[in-house]
């Protein structure tokens, strides 16, 4: 298939020239003139009136788009170029670009990808096109369209795409096939690139059905050797033919590495879909651990995905509840807007308030990025309209949030302009006994959640925290709780996505040390044996997790002698460093502090240690024998773009730390010596803390 393509807007020009790339060039004014007088003849079509309103393009500067055709990751064919054409407010192509791919092998799920860039640097040897000088392309946005329409039609005719900006890569990729499918909504400040789907047949192509596609083939295969379930993603050809030549072995015998096959599967090939197509519908339902990998970007097929949902269907409420989090994310893979996870995640949130509850606020947290707006507020209006005996409700909770957050900006404006905290604490609470913020404040329920309700907020009892984003600590009582009063911390101004994730994670790490027997948390009777089990849940936890900027301000303990961890801005190894000094020596916090509690004060009780090291081992073990779970659910999350977890080489400490592809003697035998290293560095620790704990009584 080809395409006819042209770009249009003057964005691109005060791209350029308005000071948006750092890419500048000083040129003599004769130049320019003698430019202009070699571009004259080109611009019959263009006003006089039109041209004098523009300052004169760059010289020795071009214009060049790339397309590539992709299934999930994959890349289907070569990628194409167009050629190079002079900077300007309307630049024009009129060029068929060719892909090296037949039309009847294009893949259901199969998306068009465009990057404009901009070449700064023209070498005369153009002679060796492979060593291309990377640091003269500059790119400038991208763009993706699906090749068939939700109907299944394959696209045709012209189309205006409006494009998204281009993001610094250290790869380098121009094309961004993770990208959202959707087009820019703010038209007027973007690029918009026009292509041209041609005309195949007089009448609509549309991608065959099942049971049209010929699957005479599959009868054929002779199953004769036993799959190898290599825990990697990454395979030779020799493997990639065999995992093929078995695929009937797998599906019988090795269910769970369905997503190895989709990954080895020749997307390019009609025939090989067909027969995967084919095979898929007699797999049988795997797990939630093996079956949410299959939501990755990576496996776009709507068969896989249709599959996927049949198989979480199967998960209890509380089990879809620990997962939810994920779920929400990988939303922004799908390619349209009717898909089968959102009418899954609907579904179970009308039959289930509490799902329901959460499923709105994952939603709502990230309404103002313009890429998933439109989808996500789709599923939200879908969900009130219903659900309309809930729109109160939560209602109710985002007029509360709205004076909270003004409430969060009257304290910030105070202490910027230096107020004594305690005035600036007493005007604090003078503006919570106002009718409407008391109104607002009280009767509302928790959107951390939905079992509590804020009765009345106990105005007295509520202060800010020291911390740079000023926090709230705010106070309620609450008529249905034994306890007297409820609090409730509210922080505007950081993305604490990445602490519900690392939350997360602890969550399922208990549920799991739980159901192997290992209750590392609660309902142990003595105070320092819930110290020593919450210790070592925590010291396994984080050093899996790879927790950093652990200090005395961030570890807790309740008053039955538990231990627990807060504030998880740093993870997966991404540790913080002062004046280019790491400062986090040790792999886990471990210092002799705890382990004198651990030994119930006498120095000579090893026995005691030596339990609390067989807790550690166990809890590491437990851990290690779900790890792909951990892997599968941090992938998931690169959806949601956060800084230390935006591409795979984030999740490679996760796999280092949970020793994949290693037994369970060599990985036991790693955590051995990260145990004896945290604990003989613990002096590290301890002046770490002591530093902090100057830094902040002197702020």
């Amino acid at each position: 298939p080809f395409f006819l393509i042209s770009v249009f807007s003057q964005y691109i020009f005060s791209c350029l020239c308005g000071g948006q790339t750092p890419h500048l060039t000083m040129v003599h004014h004769s130049a320019i003139l003698k430019y202009q007088e070699e571009q004259g003849s080109l611009s019959n079509q263009v006003s006089k009136s039109r041209s004098l309103s523009k300052p004169p393009p760059l010289p020795l500067k071009k214009l060049v788009v790339q397309a590539g055709l992709f299934h999930g990751s994959e890349l289907l064919c070569k990628v194409v170029t167009s050629s190079e054409v002079s900077v300007c407010s309307d630049p024009r192509w009129d060029q068929k670009l060719v892909f090296d791919i037949s039309l009847c092998d294009l893949p259901r799920m199969s998306r068009l990808c465009f990057a404009l860039y901009g070449v700064l640097e023209k070498s005369k040897k153009q002679r060796s096109t492979k060593k291309k000088n990377k640091k003269a392309d500059c790119p400038l946005v991208w763009v993706n369209t699906m090749v068939f329409d939700y109907k299944d039609q394959l696209k045709t005719g012209e189309v205006v795409l409006s494009t998204w900006p281009s993001a610094p890569d250290d790869k380098g990729d121009l094309l961004n096939p993770m990208g959202t499918v959707e087009r820019n909504p703010n038209i007027d400040s973007t690029a918009g690139l026009i292509i041209h789907f041609p005309n195949f047949r007089p009448h609509p192509l549309y991608y065959p059905p099942l049971d049209k596609i010929d699957v005479r083939q599959c009868c054929h295969l002779k199953l004769k050797e036993i799959v190898d379930n290599k825990n990697h993603t990454e395979f030779f050809e020799d493997e990639k033919e065999l995992l093929w030549k078995l695929r009937g072995e797998v599906r019988a015998h090795y269910p769970e590495s369905l997503s190895k096959l989709l990954l080895i599967t020749k997307w390019n090939k009609h025939e090989d879909v067909a027969q995967m197509v084919c095979l898929l519908r007699k797999w049988r339902d795997l797990p939630a651990l093996h079956a949410l990998e299959l939501l990755d970007y990576s496996f776009p097929d709507p068969h896989v995905r249709s599959f996927t949902i049949r198989c979480l269907r199967k998960l209890r409420d509380d089990e879809l509840f620990q997962y939810l989090l994920q779920l929400v994310q990988v939303l922004k893979y799908e390619s349209y807007l009717d898909c089968d996870l959102s009418t899954f995640l609907l579904e179970r949130a009308l039959s289930n308030k509490r799902i329901g509850h959460f499923l709105y606020w994952h939603l709502r947290s990230e309404m103002h990025i313009s890429s998933v707006s439109l989808r996500f507020g789709l599923i939200l209006e879908a969900y009130c309209r219903g659900s309309i005996y809930h729109i109160k409700s939560l209602m109710k909770q985002n007029e509360a949030l709205n004076k909270m957050k003004a409430l969060n900006d009257f304290v910030k404006s105070g202490c910027q302009k230096s107020t004594s905290k305690s005035q600036i604490t007493e005007d604090m609470k003078l503006c919570i006994k106002q009718d409407t913020y008391l109104e607002a404040l009280s009767e509302i329920v928790s959107p951390l959640n939905p079992n509590i309700i804020l009765c009345e907020i106990c105005t007295d009892k509520c202060k800010f925290m020291d911390s740079k984003m000023k926090p709230l600590w705010l106070m309620y009582r609450n008529k249905w709780l034994q306890s007297d009063s409820v609090g409730i911390i509210f922080k505007n101004g950081d993305d604490l996505r990445q602490d519900m994730l690392t939350l997360q994670m602890i969550q399922l790490m208990d549920v799991l040390w739980k159901t192997e027997g290992l209750d590392l948390r609660d309902k142990l009777d003595q105070a320092i044996e819930e110290f020593t089990l919450s210790c070592a849940g925590y010291c396994v936890a984080t050093y899996v997790l790879g927790i950093g900027d652990r200090h005395s301000d961030n570890i807790m303990i309740r008053e039955n002698g538990q231990l627990f961890h807060i504030d998880f801005g740093h993870f997966l190894g991404n540790f913080k460093a002062k004046f280019g000094i790491n400062r986090e020596r040790v792999p886990f916090i471990l210092t002799y502090d705890f382990v004198h509690v651990i030994q119930q004060g006498r120095t000579n009780n090893s026995e005691k240690f030596e339990r609390f090291r067989e807790y550690c081992e166990l809890a590491y073990k437990i851990l290690c024998r779900n790890g792909t779970l951990f892997v599968n659910l941090f992938a998931l999350m690169r959806a949601a773009g956060l800084p230390e977890l935006s591409s795979s080489k984030d999740i490679q400490y996760l796999k280092d730390s949970l020793a994949l592809g290693k037994s369970e003697d060599e990985a036991l035998k790693n955590f051995k010596v990260k145990f004896n290293e945290a604990l003989r560095e613990s002096w590290k620790t301890k002046v770490n803390w002591m530093v902090h704990t100057v830094a902040k009584d002197n702020r």
